[in-house]
Order: C-alpha cells, then structure tokens, then sequence
C-alpha cells in the first residue's frame, strides 16, 4: 500500500513538471488567450497603420487572440533580433529577408519549420516557387514573402533636365559623365548611407554583376571561383570612380538611410540607389512629402565590357520568419497577412511589389509597375549579397565596401577580406 502510494505520489509529480515545462516552452499562451508578438520595419507614419490594421481584423474574427506589435528602425530592429537570437528567443512572427539570415536561423532551430503549412497547400500554392525558394533551406520552407522588387535609382527628373539629361544614362560612362554634370548644376548627383553600409553594397553588388554575371556568384558557391577574382575587384575599383567622380555628398560615410531618402525628397541629391521601398522613405524623410511627380525610376545602367547583362537585376523584398516557439496561430495570422485579398490591398498603397498570385492587379502606381517590370524581364535575379550569403560573410561584405569608400582598403585587399570570411564560414 505505502509503495503504491509511493508511485502514485511520483506519478503526480512527474505531470506536474511535465506541465511547467509545456508552459515555459509555449510562452505565448496565457490564461487569457493566445499571445502573438510581431516585429516590423514600417517605421512611416503611414505604413504602420497598415499591419495594425490587419492585426485588429484578425483579432476581431479570433477572440481569444491577442497580438502585440513591435516596430524598429532597420538597424534597431537587426540588432534586437540578433540578441533575441541568441538568447534563443525569437519573435513569433518577424521581419525577413530569407537568404542567408534565413538558413542560420534554420540551421540552429530558431525558426519554425512551417513547410506543411505552406508547400502543397492551397495557400502555398498562390506563390510562385522562385519567391518561395528565397525562403527556404535544404527543401524546408522556413518564412513567406510578401513582396519582391528590385534595387533601382530613383531620380529627380527636373534635377537631371536642369543638368542637360532627358533620359537617365544607359551606360556606366554616360552615367559618370552625368553625375559631373549633375554636380556643375549644383545638385548632389547621388545620396548614400554609408554609416548604414548596406545601401553602398548595393553599388558594389551591382558592378560585380555587371564585370562578371551570374557566373560570378555561381563560381563563389561552387568553390571553382573566389570574390578575389576579377569581377569583384573591378567592382570596388569603378566605385572609386564613381565617389572620385563626386557622386556622393559630403560626409556621406556618417549618413543614414533617413538621410540618403532626405536628401532626396528634399530636392538637395538628384537621386538614391535603392529598393521598392524608397518613394515612401522618402516621402516620410522630407520637408514636404517628397518630389511627386518628378521622381522616376531606371535599372542600373550596363558596364562596357562586362559580361552581365544590362537586365540582371538584384534586388529582394521583405516577408515572414516564424519564431520556434510561436503557437499555431501565429501561422494563421501569416496567411492572413499574406493571402490575395490582404496582398492586393499592399500593392495598392505603392509600397510593396506583391508576390501573391494575381495581387499585381492591385499595383495602381505607376513607379512601382516599372520595378515589376523590370524584375520580370531580369533572367537573373539575384538576392542582396549581405542577405544571400550567411550574416558573417554579409556583414563583412558590408564592412569591406565602407571600407573601400573610406579609403581604409584597396578593392583587392577588400575582395580578400571577403573570401576569407566566406571560407572561414565554410570551415
């Protein structure tokens, strides 16, 4: 009798740690509800409203849900989550790139492995594969997008009239002639955010497509080509011109992304190299909402010389990881989020290129259905470098352009110290 008691003791026990330990790993159910956190980027007054609104929908068609959104500036944002990380403690939905960022995570069990959720289901199936495989590691799908353009200059079209230029430069050298003329008209011919680092790479990203291709990158990931080859050094070498031909502002290495878009919107730089998001950074970043109908778009122009077609485009979007420890509907509210009716609705806000199948038919803008063009006539699309690869080699990346910029390393020394981390993240 006393040794069945006994067990019988040890058996209530053993529930009763079973059930603490269910509750520490399920943190976002309460006895309140389901709790959702949810990061993002939209930091403009009049993006927010947009995800709260959504947040508040499905809220209201699931009462016993609560969702609780954070919002970070880019950099803020990439610094918290990077420490939430590593403290194991991922966001339920948050912000993503895919890419690199992406598999790391996946690699070390952070984000959820929602691929029955999304591959073969009705609701994977609006997306097309190619945007899906930006989110995806070994097969496994790992986050959705929501939107995916390209990285293009956006210019002020009476800047570059004033200037003597109609038509924005097709050609590297015509655009270095133009960035001359821009600067006698006594404009700032180009913004850039070289504290942010990340809008630099894109100068550089593209010159090296531009000298080597598709076939430059295939060759890094396949070992039979390095970044200290050609392409990648002549890369740095015409950024050099381009800063030396006074292309940039001054103090443009202490510059932020705000900045950049400021500069811009108010009139002072003739244009940004930048991505899908800019008219509304810049709206949000000016004096008086930005240029209006005086901005346009043109994809980066051919190098002479290079291999890489003048339509290879990088570019990227933003879309959904979800946190390892996230409840089920936090699944649920990423469809949500993502499904045509919601992602039609983005398109026609003009701040996103929708990935959604059929969702195009909400791009009212016409800036942004140029961007669609341009990504649909790109036969090689290729993801931000500081995303594509792992966030060690990305960030040296990033580091290693600012540093060209700042005259603190060669191009050559630069495409080394790329190689060198892309080979240490190897071993």
């Amino acid at each position: 009798m006393k040794r069945l008691l006994c067990n019988l003791l040890v058996a209530i026990l053993m529930v009763s740690v079973i059930g603490v330990a269910l509750a520490a790993g399920k943190k976002d159910v309460t006895d309140k509800g389901v709790v959702i956190q949810f990061w993002h980027i939209d930091t403009a007054q009049e993006a927010q409203p947009y995800w709260q609104d959504l947040a508040d929908e499905f809220m209201a068609q699931n009462p016993g849900v609560r969702i609780e959104i954070t919002v970070l500036e880019n950099e803020a944002f990439k610094s918290r989550l990077t420490a939430m990380m590593q403290a194991g403690d991922p966001p339920d939905i948050y912000r993503s790139w895919g890419g690199g960022v992406l598999v790391e995570h996946a690699k070390a069990g952070l984000a959820m492995d929602i691929t029955k959720d999304v591959q073969g289901s009705a609701f994977g199936d609006t997306i097309p594969e190619g945007a899906l495989g930006v989110y995806a590691y070994q097969g496994r799908q790992y986050g959705v997008p929501y939107d995916l353009g390209a990285v293009t200059f956006w210019y002020n079209t009476e800047i570059l009239a004033e200037a003597g230029w109609d038509k924005f430069p097709a050609t590297w050298s015509d655009l270095l002639q133009m960035v001359r003329d821009v600067r006698d008209a006594g404009y700032i011919p180009m913004a850039l955010a070289g504290a942010d680092k990340w809008p630099a790479h894109f100068y550089w990203t593209y010159l090296a497509m531009r000298m080597g291709g598709k076939a430059a990158i295939d060759g890094v990931l396949a070992g039979t080509g390095s970044f200290t080859d050609k392409p990648f050094v002549q890369a740095g070498e015409l950024l050099l011109d381009l800063r030396d031909a006074g292309a940039f502002q001054t103090g443009f290495l202490g510059a932020t992304q705000s900045d950049q878009a400021a500069l811009v919107g108010n009139r002072e730089a003739a244009m940004e190299l930048m991505g899908q998001w800019a008219p509304y950074v810049q709206a949000d970043a000016s004096l008086d909402g930005g240029i209006g109908n005086a901005l346009a778009v043109a994809p980066f122009p051919l190098v002479e010389g290079g291999p890489g077609a003048g339509t290879d485009v990088l570019g990227g979007g933003n879309g959904f990881e979800i946190g390892r420890d996230a409840p089920a509907e936090a699944i649920e509210f990423m469809k949500f989020m993502v499904n045509k009716k919601n992602n039609t609705a983005l398109a026609r806000t003009g701040r996103a290129i929708p990935t959604v199948i059929g969702a195009e038919a909400g791009i009212e803008d016409p800036l942004m259905r140029q961007v669609a063009e341009v990504v649909a006539q790109a036969q090689y699309f290729q993801l931000y470098l500081d995303q594509f690869f792992p966030p060690a080699v990305g960030g040296v990346i990033n580091d290693a352009v600012q540093a060209i910029l700042a005259d603190k390393m060669s191009p050559e020394k630069a495409a080394r110290t790329v190689q060198d981390a892309w080979l240490d993240h190897q071993n």
